[in-house]
């Protein structure tokens, strides 16, 4: 049993600032930060550092950023400060030579109730296939890509209108209390491993949760109005469910549709029309009814709500006709 090991995190997003935040709270010895290499951003295309790293400094934390995680000069700097422990979330996949490196292992924070969910995109999948249970779970890395022993998990409901932004903070907070109940069960040896191969019986049941592209956030309008509904608020608010139409001024555009509320009713109208409705409403057909749009974003726009969007951009559209 090591008291106060010594943690090296990885991690790159916001999602992971809470638990190194949390670490860093409960005075836990986090002697470096592993994260991305600043990215050009904004209209000056200037470095930009990633969310840990900003809070790293904030604290003093030594700071590593690697292009390669298999380099040489960076696996001596890793190994300079003697990690017992290591945590990673959301960052790349680790090589071997990195994650077999402590003596007491290195574990991951996933944002699933593994081994459901596995992969890069575990919040938003669920939402869009309409789950209404997922969870959050810390298991210990091997060579396969969240594939390890589990350590804990919780679970979390998924609200009915809930969008994946807003399970995604909600998870966050859940998650950095998570990763201290796990760093105390490994630093005072009590924990118990729980092979994910015990906990299903069949393959074919597993639900994956692979990276999003662009194309996959395109919409299809031949869908039901349900499925629809939670396609756009899996992807809300990033990266953006989106559709084109053609307005009336024969022009074609792109729009992100960011809410919606469902309306289940019978018409002849054809799947993906849109219609202009009370001069400030925007409504879009599904096979069983109406999505009522209520907040979108145009192609080089800003986020609207729909009351916005239509006193600018309402005569895009034309009028609801009588069924």
């Amino acid at each position: 049993m090591i008291e106060n090991p010594q943690i090296v995190f990885f991690g790159t997003p916001d999602f992971a600032v809470a638990s190194l935040k949390a670490l860093v709270t409960e005075g836990l010895n986090v002697v470096a930060v592993v994260t991305a290499v600043d990215k050009p951003a904004g209209r000056g295309l200037k470095p930009k550092p990633s969310p840990v790293k900003e809070y790293a400094e904030t604290v003093k934390i030594p700071i590593l950023q690697p292009a390669n995680l298999k380099d040489s000069a960076f696996l001596a700097e890793l190994s300079s400060f003697h990690p017992d422990l290591q945590i990673v979330i959301a960052f790349r996949m680790l090589p071997r030579q990195v994650w077999e490196l402590p003596p007491m292992g290195t574990f991951n924070l996933h944002a699933s109730l593994l081994p459901q969910y596995r992969g890069a995109a575990p919040i938003n999948r669920a939402v869009m296939n309409g789950e209404t249970e997922t969870g959050i779970t810390t298991f210990f890395l091997n060579e396969h890509i969240d594939t390890g022993k589990i350590i804990l998990s919780r679970k979390l409901q998924i609200g009915a209108e809930e969008t994946a932004g807003i399970l995604h903070d909600r998870l966050m907070v859940a998650g950095a209390r998570l990763v201290v109940e796990t760093v105390d069960l490994i630093r005072t040896g009590n924990v118990s491993e729980t092979s994910q191969e015990t906990l299903f019986t069949d393959l074919q049941r597993l639900k994956t949760a692979p990276k999003i592209f662009k194309e996959d956030c395109r919409i299809d309008w031949s869908r039901d109005c349900v499925s629809i509904f939670n396609f756009i608020r899996g992807l809300s608010p990033h990266p953006g469910a989106f559709t084109s139409f053609s307005g009336t001024d024969s022009l074609n555009y792109d729009i992100k549709i960011l809410r919606v509320a469902p309306v289940f009713c019978s018409h002849n109208f054809k799947p993906g029309t849109f219609f202009r409705s009370e001069k400030t409403q925007l409504i879009v057909a599904t096979p069983d009814g109406w999505l009522r749009i209520l907040e979108l974003q145009l192609q080089g726009r800003k986020v609207m709500s729909t009351g916005d969007f239509m006193r600018g951009y309402g005569y895009l559209f034309s009028e609801m006709q009588t069924i």
